[in-house]
């Protein structure tokens, strides 16, 4: 799973993290790129009119999703800018290719939020769909074989951004 942060300027654009993981740090706009983070940089600072995205490997054919859940961040400090879906196959779309969604964010007024992406797989959630997330963020209901074992819950990652 690749889950990549990456924050810039807000020119307009909304390049996606390039699916970077590195943390390898570059001063925001010094190479036109924005910045990527660690995965596990659940701490972001930011100035009113940045952007930053969030970008997140997913497969539907495997019923793996990503969703944005409550909390969701305060409109007042940040806003969501909407998700864009690129298939790693590139333009030709494949039956079983995974894809990169990645989740723009623009800071709007000083303070500090939170907001949380929900990840649900196959043995995590039951009634999903790409867009709908499931009803309920617990483990999903268990076969009713001898052998099963519970289901673990979907992993649930929460993000605090500043604005200053």
């Amino acid at each position: 799973m690749l889950l990549a942060l990456a924050t810039g300027c807000g020119s307009g654009t909304d390049e996606p993290a390039g699916g970077s993981t590195s943390s390898a740090s570059h001063p925001s706009g010094a190479t036109g790129r924005p910045t990527s983070h660690p995965v596990k940089d659940t701490s972001i600072t930011a100035e009113p009119g940045e952007r930053f995205t969030l970008t997140v490997d997913q497969n539907a054919s495997t019923r793996e999703y990503w969703y944005l859940v409550d909390p969701e961040p305060d409109s007042s400090v940040l806003v969501s800018r909407g998700r864009e879906d690129a298939s790693d196959s590139g333009d030709e779309p494949v039956a079983g290719a995974g894809h990169r969604l990645t989740f723009t964010f623009e800071a709007k007024g000083k303070g500090t939020t939170r907001f949380t992406l929900l990840h649900c797989t196959f043995t995590t959630c039951q009634g999903n769909t790409s867009s709908l997330p499931p009803e309920t963020t617990g483990p999903s209901a268990t076969p009713t074989t001898g052998t099963a074992t519970p289901s673990k819950a979907p992993e649930r990652i929460t993000y605090t951004v500043t604005v200053h």
